[in-house]
């Protein structure tokens, strides 16, 4: 198995294939991962969401990274990471990128239903707001088997 460092290119078509990334985020100086369904076009990454702690701590540093693997079998497989800067999108000013975010994500599986069911349970308040926001790419990087 040769590992080879993946082209922008090949980087960019692995995160608008994934449906799921790993959101890094930071807030003095404590890492924080979690799991999110998303969907990329050219330059951003989207993300439906509900308020929590990591909209907290992106708030205050909106430096993050979202990792997604392609893995094909134990021999092939794919990582990229991409680096970028957190940006809410509120209405009414975000109206049109919230609508092409919604677009892209409809695409997925039930994209909308884990981040709203799981906060109103854990809260037992239904009237948890979901929020989009995006990642604008600034640079990735990969590695893949060949």
């Amino acid at each position: 198995m040769e590992m080879k460092e993946l082209s922008p290119k090949e980087c960019h078509a692995i995160l608008q294939r994934a449906e799921t990334g790993r959101l890094g985020c930071s807030f003095e100086n404590q890492p924080y991962i979690v799991p999110v369904s998303i969907a990329c076009d050219d330059d951003s990454i989207y993300v439906f969401a509900t308020f929590g702690q990591k909209i907290k701590w992106m708030r205050a540093n909106p430096k993050v990274c979202l990792q997604v693997d392609e893995i094909k079998d134990h021999s092939r497989w794919s990582s990229v990471v991409a680096y970028g800067r957190y940006q809410e999108l509120p209405e009414p000013q975000f109206k049109q990128q919230r609508e092409h975010a919604r677009k892209l994500l409809q695409q997925r599986h039930d994209w909308w239903l884990n981040a709203v069911a799981e906060r109103r349970i854990a809260t037992k308040d239904v009237s948890v707001e979901p929020m989009f926001f995006r990642i604008q790419i600034d640079s990735v990087t990969g590695l893949g088997t060949e």
